[in-house]
């Protein structure tokens, strides 16, 4: 059934795109020509441009939603989202602290300043 809808949708994507390409944009571009003659005039040929595009757009619209659905069906465990596992890290240890050094505090202001032994 998945199948067949797809089909459908792939054929609606592309007369979609034909449709849209015939259609007369202010520039031209790739519009039928616009001669008044022939079976359909320029105006009625527009109307059943813009008719066809619209119908295939609402059944284009409509395979869109159908897949979607089937697929929310046939999904095991449910949202992509879901799925997303967060990748696990070891555990982060904290810097060792270095230990404190052995060092003398300063002089006081009014200590004598003695150079230190040459040894």
């Amino acid at each position: 059934m998945e199948n067949v809808i797809l089909s459908i949708h792939l054929i609606l994507a592309l007369l979609l795109i034909g449709v849209v390409l015939l259609q007369r944009s202010e520039g031209g571009a790739l519009g039928m020509g616009g001669g008044g003659g022939g079976v359909m005039s320029g105006r009625a040929a527009a109307n059943a441009l813009t008719k066809m595009t619209w119908g295939l757009a609402i059944a284009f619209l409509i395979t869109s939603v159908t897949l979607t659905i089937i697929a929310a069906r046939n999904a095991e465990e449910g949202s992509v989202v879901d799925r997303i596992t967060a990748p696990e890290t070891a555990p982060v240890e904290a810097p060792a602290v270095p230990a404190p050094l052995d060092v003398a505090p300063p002089p006081a202001a009014d200590a004598p300043v003695t150079p230190p032994s040459a040894e």
